[in-house]
């Protein structure tokens, strides 16, 4: 899933902008005060960062950010699957207030956030990152140590499902003795209600019926008796008419004759039924009274158990099993403490192994960011990993601390305490290089602050690495770290109808040439500033496992004036 397109609407001094991005790694470059961290500021907002009403350009009454994401190749006509994507928007407006949007959809912030987190990660100065979360480092020291780590840590979250599932189960038995009393009584009772009364599912519809037929019995017999006399008298005599006229012509009239016979035995039929059913009939007012009676009781079982006979029913059954427990709750808790020092054991055994599993792979992992961090200009800082107790958790018994010593003589302190802006950069560089396990998108604002010469080409280097694996996004003044990029994003200022306008353009060839000279120093276009930054764009640039640079697909960046 990478970021393939941002738009930016009315953010300080950008008016209108719209990148369209590619993978691996891109660094933005441009003067000082140019609108570059303004971008950085952009992907922070759909982050969750604090909606800020100064950063709505002056005279809008909203800045909008907007971001749609891809996941697979994110070249223009590749025919990517609308499924595949996703827009992210954050809208500040100018009285402070924010609205964020999913696919088009009202959210939270939070939501927005949480979703945004899992794409891109913000790695800026002094910006609070997700490295720095305790739950994340021991994540990534749980990923370095790898099935060493996974095993255990399966086992562990398992045994505490089934502890949790237990207690649950020991919760609802009650462990008053005189609630679990009162509460026998009550089911014996409630199911001898049930039982007592003999229900069957379907016994109130047939009620009903034979409520109905015993309270109209007297209209019944009389609305039967007019309906046999009809028939049996002018209805019969006038049937028996026709079928004897229409047998006078037999063969002609055959098919008419057998219609009107089977007419004339059909009408003695119903007149006979007629009769028995009339016969049958007899008002009951007793038979009416139990019967309304049987209904009332019925009716009083569903208020109170349930909404069907069915329902009913189904709670005699559920009410017998709780009985069950509770008769034998002493029997039953026993059991059930047993499994659950059984389940407890397989925790603290799975969790030792889990610590034991850290405690092997926490030196390699800090040798490895500490071998990194030397190759990024901190080449007297030590890097390590503090384990200490904490109470059993799904995690395990750890509380997992990055620590950081970044000058000789200095104690090691945890790496959000330990660094300042540019060397808690650079070390999450490191431990990013390590490990890289990242969300799919990072976005770096002047990780190599304070830095030059080999230092630079370090870091250019780090970060071309991970564009190999993710799509990595750099604000950076270092010519050693632009040369680096797959793509140079050039960020500018200028006036237009009176008003100062950022603007971004994809560098390419000679102007790409001319923005490193810059950056390097130089006038840019000095003889001996360019055949310098020709130098470090040449070739394949630093090594990079025997691949060469990517080049930017089609148009990566376009801006938007006001009103074009």
């Amino acid at each position: 899933m990478s970021l393939v397109e941002l738009r930016v609407t009315n953010l300080g001094i950008i008016s209108e902008l719209q990148l369209v991005l590619g993978d691996g790694f891109t660094t933005i470059t441009g003067e000082t005060g140019a609108g570059k961290t303004l971008l950085v500021e952009a992907v922070a907002l759909l982050l969750g960062a604090r909606a800020d009403a100064t950063l709505v350009r002056a005279g809008a009454d909203e800045a909008r950010v907007e971001a749609r994401f891809v996941d697979g190749d994110s070249d223009e006509g590749a025919g990517v699957d609308a499924s595949n994507e996703f827009v992210l928007a954050r809208v500040v407006a100018a009285g402070g207030r924010s609205r964020a949007y999913i696919d088009g959809n009202l959210a939270t912030v939070g939501e927005l956030a949480a979703r945004g987190r899992t794409l891109v990660d913000l790695h800026g100065q002094w910006e609070q990152q997700s490295l720095l979360a305790p739950a994340e480092q021991r994540h990534l020291l749980d990923a370095f140590a790898g099935t060493a780590a996974e095993k255990p840590r399966a086992a562990l979250r398992s045994a505490l499902g089934d502890v949790s599932a237990i207690d649950a189960r020991l919760a609802s038995l009650g462990g008053d003795t005189r609630s679990r009393a009162r509460e026998i009584d009550l089911l014996r009772f409630q199911i001898t209600d049930i039982d007592e009364t003999g229900i069957t599912a379907d016994e109130e519809a047939e009620l009903d019926a034979k409520i109905t037929l015993l309270g109209d019995a007297d209209e019944l017999r009389r609305v039967l008796a007019d309906a046999h006399a009809a028939l049996e008298g002018a209805a019969s005599d006038a049937t028996g008419q026709a079928v004897a006229a229409l047998e006078t012509f037999p063969t002609p009239l055959a098919d008419v004759v057998a219609r009107g016979r089977g007419v004339q035995a059909e009408l003695s039929e119903l007149v006979h039924d007629l009769r028995l059913r009339h016969d049958s009939i007899q008002a009951d007012p007793e038979q009416l009274a139990e019967a309304v009676a049987r209904r009332q009781r019925l009716r009083e079982l569903r208020r109170k158990y349930g909404e069907t006979l069915a329902d009913v029913l189904a709670y005699a059954d559920e009410s017998r099993a709780r009985l069950e427990e509770l008769v034998g709750h002493d029997e039953l808790v026993g059991e059930l403490e047993q499994q659950r020092a059984d389940a407890r054991a397989g925790a603290d055994k799975a969790a030792r192994k889990l610590r034991a599993a850290r405690t092997a792979a926490a030196p390699g992992l800090a040798a490895a960011v500490t071998e990194h961090l030397h190759e990024l200009a901190l080449g007297a800082a030590t890097f390590d990993i503090v384990l200490d107790d904490a109470p059993l958790s799904e995690d395990g018994i750890d509380a997992v601390t990055f620590v950081l010593a970044p000058n000789p003589g200095e104690p090691p302190r945890p790496l959000a305490k330990a660094a300042s802006g540019g060397e808690l950069s650079r070390t999450m560089l490191a431990i990013r290089v390590v490990l890289s396990q990242a969300p799919p998108t990072l976005v770096f604002d002047e990780v190599d602050a304070g830095l030059g010469g080999e230092a630079g080409v370090a870091v250019g280097r780090a970060l071309a690495t991970l564009g190999q694996s993710h799509q990595v996004l750099c604000v950076t003044h270092l010519a050693q770290v632009a040369a680096t990029a797959d793509a140079q994003l050039h960020v500018s200022k200028h006036e237009v109808q009176g008003r100062t306008e950022a603007q971004v353009e994809l560098l390419l060839d000679d102007a790409r040439v001319h923005e490193v000279a810059r950056m390097l120093g130089g006038a840019g276009s000095s003889a001996s500033a360019q055949a310098h930054a020709r130098e470090l764009l040449s070739g394949d640039g630093p090594p990079r496992d025997g691949t060469k640079r990517r080049r930017p697909r089609g148009t990566v960046a376009r801006a938007t004036r006001d009103g074009s």
